[in-house]
Order: structure tokens, then sequence, then C-alpha cells
């Protein structure tokens, strides 16, 4: 069966859900939002495609467009967890379940290395290691482009998530010569913080049965 696609515009107001049925994905081309305090003259815009199936993977697609070359990218190397992925071009995805203050952190850079975090409350929290969580990350790139694709399997992080309605932030942080910028669904401080609850402004509802 083909993905639906649900066409939509982001809204800093509140939340958008999104409901699939089972043997489904869904996609949703998401943009990303440059926070006001960095003016990048290299990235043009920042985009997620989201898939979310009813075997209990969540697939993200970012994709970043601008002047390729100006971006600091991270060398292609073996895939491996690594370490403050954040101080250079790197892609993240925070996962909690709805109705809960723990959360996951999940760093994908595009040299292959990744990092998951897990957290009891707002920054309370630390590495968490788990082979199995280990995401499989794909990148490629040309002069005005930057995609990395990556899967993460929800089961992983607990057996309440594949069937959780889901609440997830998404950001990045790019490294270019005019400097760090950082990207989100939502700013909600002066400063930059990803791991602030009211960024997490993406509603995934548990997948359900077909009718």
């Amino acid at each position: 069966m083909h993905d639906r696609h649900w066409p939509w515009r982001y809204s800093d107001e509140r939340p958008i859900a999104v409901t699939i049925e089972t043997g489904m994905t869904i996609e949703n081309g998401i943009d990303l939002i440059c926070h006001p305090s960095t003016r990048p003259e290299a990235v043009r815009a920042v985009r997620v495609d989201v898939r979310r199936s009813a075997s209990g993977e969540l697939r993200l697609v970012f994709r970043l467009d601008g002047d390729i070359p100006r971006i600091q990218i991270p060398s292609p190397g073996v895939p491996r967890i690594g370490a403050q992925l954040w101080y250079h071009t790197c892609f993240e995805a925070f996962i909690a379940v709805e109705g809960q203050r723990e959360y996951h952190e999940f760093n994908f850079a595009p040299s292959g290395e990744w990092a998951v975090y897990a957290f009891r409350e707002y920054r309370n929290g630390g590495t968490f290691a788990n082979a199995l969580l280990r995401p499989r990350i794909t990148v490629h790139s040309n002069g005005n482009r930057l995609e990395l694709d990556t899967l993460v399997r929800l089961d992983c992080l607990s057996a309440i998530h594949p069937g959780a309605c889901l609440r997830i932030g998404l950001s990045a942080v790019i490294e270019a010569s005019d400097g760090l910028s950082f990207w989100a669904l939502r700013h909600p401080a002066d400063k930059p913080d990803f791991h602030h609850a009211d960024g997490f402004t993406l509603l995934l509802e548990p997948p359900r049965p077909k009718r």
C-alpha cells in the first residue's frame, strides 16, 4: 500500500496530532525554524520528513538546503557512538511518551556517529548505552542539499513506545563558515534550548486498526 501524505503547515500555537492506521506509515514534511539569535547566510532551509510505522519504527529524513560547500560537514567514518556531536553539524530528535516527563534524545551526525541520552525530567539524565538502539544512518549531499536518513526502533526505548502517543521535538545544529545556527520546530526560550518541553510540538498518535 502506498504511504498516505498529509499536507500541513506547522503552527507554534499548539501541537499537531497525526494518527495512522495499522499497516500504513505517515509522512509529513516539516520546516524547522532558525533561532532568531543566529542569522545564517549559508543555510536556506532545514526540513524533516517523519514516518512512524505500525511495526514500531520511526524514520526521519533531514534535508538541509543551502550553500553546502560553506557547511562544515563531519567526514564519513565508522558508525559508532559519539560524544558532544552538537558542537558540529548534527541532527537531533527528542522523543517522549505523551503525559510523561521522561524523554530520550537522539543525535545523528553526517559522519555516521550517533548518541542516545535518557532523561528522567528536564536535562536530568545521561547517556543511554544500548547497542540495539544504533540507528541506521545514510547520508547524501550535493552542492545544494545535504540529506540524512535515519531509522529508530521505538521498541528499544521501552515496551510502551511502539503503541503510545509520542510527543516529538526535531532540531538541528548547523556549522557553517559564518558560524553556528540552531533550528527546531519551535524555540520557546530566548536562548536555543532543544530540551525545552514546549518545543516538542509534533504529536504522533499510536497506530490504529484498519476500518
